[in-house]
């Protein structure tokens, strides 16, 4: 135990600077994995007085943290009521340190898969962002090869009518003998992106009710949020180019350089299609830490109910006649539950302190 403390001391002593954004999580998850190795380690020493005060505890962790049908956790649900009567046996002690081990390891597992989501998050959205500045620099440099203006061309008589539109500006009548790709800006692309960055913070901003808060260290919502908005300028750029080469039907023109920017946020909003499904998974994610992992038996949280009256338990520890009152409760009989007659019954173990009750 007095290794582990050291180690999480060391742990959380540690400074990273500017590793620290990366660093820091891990060694944060050093510290708790070694303070709850040690308190694995001392629950094999303490008296059985306080081993029995603590099987309230171990019962509940194992039942967030263990799945229904893990063994520790289905022997646990079945000699709790014998832990609880007072009289544990050291088995029952090594069952509870064992089954404390296990749920500790499980959630060491959750949260650093937590972890591995926001790491990822965050990866993305810098790849993503190296993605838009490089567009945009690109574009900066050689406006043409890149070019987002459209020729939509005047109608018959209508002198008003506008030859090249740009997302940076609009000309009337063009100028003669050019290509509209001539009339690009280094700040087109720019200007796009900005329009498709808008967009998508309006879906950050409706996306904020339904973000839950956590007990998790990581602020896995935060990078899921944060995602939004290099996706948002991304899909604006590609999608005011997918318009300009007539890939979608009936949007070949667009007439106005308002129009070219409306356009350009609205795909900047519609990069929610994708990332909701990164919310989604986040937010599973982050409901797998601690969540409930379903019920083995209604004797895991009637052992500890205090006011069900008295627990009794034969001499290996088998619920007796407070288990009948559980399954009468549940419209079943003892012969439903054990496919048989219902057998005598033995000398029972009452749990100390409810002869009054009984």
């Amino acid at each position: 135990m007095r290794g582990h403390l050291e180690k999480a001391r060391a742990a959380a002593d540690e400074r990273f600077g500017w590793r620290r954004l990366w660093s820091g999580s891990t060694a944060r998850e050093g510290v708790w994995s070694n303070l709850r190795s040690a308190d694995v380690l001392l629950l094999q020493l303490v008296p059985d007085a306080e081993a029995v005060g603590r099987a309230g505890e171990v019962m509940a962790l194992v039942k967030r943290h263990l799945d229904k049908d893990n063994p520790q956790r289905v022997r646990l649900a079945q000699r709790i009521r014998h832990i609880l009567s007072g009289n544990p046996t050291r088995s029952d002690r090594q069952l509870m340190v064992r089954a404390l081990d296990g749920a500790y390891s499980s959630l060491d597992a959750e949260l650093a898969r937590v972890r591995s989501l926001r790491n990822i998050l965050w990866t993305a959205t810098f790849v993503v962002l190296f993605g838009v500045a490089g567009l945009a620099l690109y574009g900066w440099f050689s406006p043409s090869s890149l070019s987002l203006c459209f020729a939509p061309g005047a109608g018959p008589g209508d002198a008003s009518g506008m030859d090249v539109v740009c997302p940076s500006m609009d000309y009337p009548h063009g100028r003669p003998g050019k290509s509209p790709s001539s009339h690009a800006l280094p700040r087109d692309i720019l200007t796009v992106e900005i329009a498709g960055l808008a967009g998508a913070a309006l879906t950050v901003i409706a996306s904020l009710r339904r973000i839950r808060g956590t007990s998790s260290p990581y602020m896995l919502p935060l990078a899921s949020a944060v995602l939004k908005f290099p996706t948002g300028a991304l899909s604006a750029f590609l999608g005011v180019l997918l318009i300009r080469g007539a890939f979608v039907p009936g949007l070949s023109d667009l007439d106005s350089r308002a129009q070219v920017l409306a356009w350009a946020a609205v795909f900047g909003a519609a990069q929610h299609l994708v990332t909701r499904l990164v919310d989604e998974r986040a937010q599973m994610t982050l409901s797998e830490v601690g969540g409930p992992t379903g019920e083995v038996l209604d004797r895991e949280n009637a052992a500890v109910m205090e006011d069900d009256g008295p627990w009794q338990a034969d001499a290996t520890g088998a619920p007796a006649v407070g288990e009948r009152a559980v399954a009468g409760s549940r419209g079943e009989s003892r012969e439903e539950q054990n496919g048989g007659p219902e057998p005598e019954e033995e000398a029972p173990v009452t749990r100390p302190g409810r002869e009054a009750d009984r």
